[in-house]
């Protein structure tokens, strides 16, 4: 598509969202579906084509950081320093919201995700509908299935529920942004993202903490225990067992596809069972975190009956891969038990009950 061409489709998207519509669009996480947070009746289509609960909040998505002082209400030193830094990328800042921001945004909280995408088409489009205009924008799927980093994602999941959707090629972060809340002085992350916790840590002189699951008071999106869960039932296995688990599901007769970053704890002659399919990953986060959800689509789409993955590093750079990992397996450090009697259709229907949004 020509530079003009593109234009001309950002001209089309920006009238339909002001005409009350959706648009799928790309940002340097992952596709969104944005509707204008002024419009009631197209914030609740959002709800509608995702299914997803009306208390779970939308992260809204403007044009720049000086657009803060309008959709929030106070706007602490440290979430300055964050946006002055970050922005536009892949952060969320969670701040009270303020009387422009409707509540059926925000699940009825007090509080609101702001964030400033780092991608050319999202900016765009932005700048198109106006600086008293922003996107409320959950990712482009199904509530609770894998996201979409390319505009087929958005096409195979949504069709024609979406009024446009526009292409910006493949999302080039690929996991959804870091959320940050704040306490006083320090930095709360509520869910790892694009933006790692070191690199935050360095602006805010080491001011920043992960938020435990348990005493987190402010719902944010993807914080569910099951979120971002392929069909097929996905383990996330332990190296030192992954080889074990592998061999008893290969031994009743399972088609299973294994998905890992090294190579020493797998079986030599993995590639010679017709029944197993090895998915190479690149051995650091950041490759790994932009190639994870089309890897996960692709192999969701072959049929077969597990999908087995190697967890990945006990490291603060990999936090976000662990997260999106553990929360798209129906059960963490995977325990094969399945009778010989029980059928892989059972076997699959009892693990998807697990991800159900």
């Amino acid at each position: 598509m020509t530079t003009p061409q593109l234009h001309s489709e950002i001209a089309a998207a920006a009238a339909r969202l002001k005409a009350g519509g959706t648009v799928a669009f790309p940002t340097e996480t992952v596709y969104g579906l944005g509707a204008d947070i002024s419009n009631p009746t197209a914030v609740r289509r959002i709800f509608e084509i995702k299914k997803r609960p009306s208390d779970h909040p939308l992260i809204v998505h403007m044009a720049g950081s000086s657009c803060l002082p309008h959709w929030a209400r106070h706007v602490p030193e440290q979430a300055w320093r964050l946006a002055e830094h970050f922005w536009p990328g892949p952060l969320t800042l969670i701040l009270p919201r303020s009387p422009c921001v409707p509540e059926n945004v925000t699940g009825g909280q007090d509080t609101v995700g702001l964030r400033v995408p780092d991608h050319p088409v999202a900016l765009a489009l932005l700048g198109a509908l106006g600086p008293e205009r922003a996107l409320a924008a959950p990712s482009a799927n199904r509530f609770g299935r894998i996201s979409p980093t390319t505009a087929a994602h958005v096409r195979e999941e949504l069709g024609e529920a979406v009024d446009m959707i526009l292409d910006g090629g493949p999302c080039r972060v690929g996991l959804e942004s870091t959320i940050v809340g704040f306490e006083g002085e320090t930095a709360i992350i509520l869910r790892p993202g694009g933006i790692p916790l070191a690199a935050l840590a360095e602006v805010l002189n080491g001011k920043v903490v992960v938020a435990e699951g348990a005493k987190r008071t402010t719902r944010v999106p993807g914080s569910l225990s099951s979120h971002y869960a392929p069909l097929t039932p996905l383990g996330l296995v332990s190296q030192e067992s992954i080889g074990h688990q592998f061999g008893s599901l290969v031994l009743k007769g399972l088609r299973v596809a294994l998905i890992g970053w090294s190579d020493q704890h797998f079986p030599p002659d993995i590639g010679k069972n017709e029944k197993v399919v090895y998915f190479s990953m690149p051995a650091e986060p950041e490759g790994y975190g932009r190639q994870l959800y089309a890897a996960l689509r692709q192999l969701d789409q072959q049929g077969f009956d597990f999908l087995l993955v190697e967890t990945p590093p006990d490291e603060t750079g990999w936090m976000a891969i662990r997260d999106r990992l553990q929360r798209a397996s129906c059960i963490s450090d995977f325990k094969f038990q399945i009778d010989e009697n029980d059928s892989v259709r059972g076997a699959r229907n009892a693990a998807n009950e697990t991800t159900s949004g």
